[in-house]
């Protein structure tokens, strides 16, 4: 190859690649101004890193330490991370020389030779030839970088990936710990249900034994005991269930996991008050994470269009050659080569036009997913900010109907004792208490379980770097 073109491909292999395009451009996403119903924009504000311990449950706390180590889904989250890695180094080999080394040996056996004395064979001659190859392709179109490219930004997206992955783990531990708490106080509220019943059903029967109550009086007070008997199995199983859904959580096996007595009526219910709309893209890392698929597909199109165009390869090759093994180090001569070698697609059968078409169509698509993880997470968080709000509202007022529940159901029993009211009001007041109290700790549950919700929506404490 002359001179000159050669220097030129090497010049063009120095001044690097030539861009194919579509330069990458973030799509435009439309933002709100402002939360439904935020108050106060003044005091809004992101939530921490560790949110959950505003909670004040050191128990949640170390819960959600033991998931964040040994969760499993989490575990596979991080060896994505490792395989897109890879991928990204072996992207980036093509933009370095290979290089290797290699030697021919070889035992050349020379023909007698006739000599006075007679006929003498030469010692045979081994020849060692160590040498070292090179070959580099120039990546004039960018081919090569654009690939590096797609797997770094796919890299990235993985590690996206993952934070979404340990934000859904988090809040699922924090919600599944709250279910085992409601679950424990629906208990509570069952057993003390069926010892008030009891102690009613005692009391009746000690006046049916005196004649001042009847047959029928005792036995609808029975039938009320029996139904809050058959509340307890139910929720015993529930209560279990939750248990070996934490367990999954963490990573261990349902025997090694136990809850220990707890009560929603400890937690502290922590304020949140998010930041401005706009915020929430850098927030939220399942909007990180499709933006980066985009970018990834962006650089794909350029690889695409880059198989049009010629491929230039420059290949080298030096060593040293020696006549004998005791010469390697002292050779007799030295040699080098250099080659470059020029490929060009002639004919592929639609095949170059079919993968940028895919290229652009899968980039497409990502597009509308982009959008649609935007609106998603604007949509999450109002949903979110609507159930904080409106379980706060019902936490109140069923407390209010649960007091009301109370008071008549106390007044009840004390006039069915002084004999101004007979069983049939305490039975009323009985089925107006005991469902109301049940609601109650639900009603407790959905709020803890919006406000976790509004977390996770948030993209919990997580930032951008």
């Amino acid at each position: 190859m002359p001179a000159r073109l050669f220097a030129a491909f090497v010049a063009a292999s120095l001044l690097g690649g030539c861009s194919l395009g579509p330069h990458y451009r973030k799509p435009v996403a439309e933002t709100p101004t402002a939360w439904h119903g935020q108050v106060d924009a003044q005091a809004a504000q992101w939530p921490a890193a560790d949110w959950w311990r505003g909670f004040g449950s050191p128990r949640l706390v170390e819960l959600i330490a033991q998931a964040q180590s040994a969760n499993f889904d989490i575990a596979a989250a991080v060896a994505r991370i490792r395989q897109a890695d890879a991928q990204s180094r072996i992207a980036g080999a093509a933009l370095l020389p290979s290089v290797g080394a290699g030697a021919g040996i070889a035992n050349t056996l020379p023909p007698p030779q006739a000599t006075a004395g007679g006929v003498v064979r030469p010692p045979s001659a081994t020849t060692i030839n160590p040498s070292i190859n090179a070959s580099y392709e120039i990546d004039f179109w960018g081919k090569n970088q654009a690939s590096l490219e797609a797997a770094q930004a796919s890299a990235l997206a993985s590690r996206y990936d993952r934070q979404t992955v340990e934000l859904t783990v988090v809040t699922s531990v924090a919600t599944t710990y709250f279910q085992i708490l409601s679950l424990r106080d629906r208990l509570v509220v069952a057993q003390a249900n069926i010892d008030a019943a009891n102690s009613v059903l005692a009391a009746l029967q000690t006046e049916e034994n005196v004649g001042t109550a009847t047959a029928l009086d005792v036995a609808q007070e029975e039938t009320t005991v029996a139904q809050l008997l058959a509340q307890v199995p139910p929720l015993s199983q529930q209560l279990q269930q939750s248990i070996d859904a934490l367990a999954i959580l963490l990573g261990r096996t349902p025997e090694s996991v136990t809850v220990e007595q707890g009560t929603l009526d400890v937690l502290k219910m922590p304020p949140v008050a998010p930041g401005l709309p706009s915020e929430l893209l850098a927030r939220r890392p399942d909007v990180a994470e499709a933006e980066a698929q985009l970018v990834s597909a962006n650089a794909n199109i350029r690889v695409a269009r880059a198989a049009y165009f010629p491929s230039i390869n420059l290949t080298a090759e030096g060593g040293l050659a020696s006549v004998a093994l005791a010469g390697l180090f002292g050779p007799t001569g030295g040699f080098y080569s250099l080659a470059a070698a020029v490929t060009q697609p002639i004919f592929e059968g639609g095949a170059l036009e079919g993968q940028v078409e895919l290229s652009q169509a899968r980039y497409d698509e990502l597009v509308q997913d982009y959008r649609k993880a935007v609106v998603s997470a604007f949509v999450d968080v109002e949903d979110a900010l609507a159930a904080e709000q409106q379980t706060r509202l019902q936490t109140q007022r069923q407390q209010e109907a649960v007091d009301k529940a109370r008071r008549a159901y106390d007044i009840s029993i004390a006039q069915l004792k002084a004999g101004t009211v007979n069983l049939l009001t305490v039975l009323n007041t009985e089925n107006a208490l005991f469902p109301a109290q049940d609601a109650l700790v639900q009603a407790k549950l959905a709020e803890y379980q919006a406000i976790v919700s509004l977390f996770k929506a948030l993209g919990g404490g997580w930032r951008q770097t």
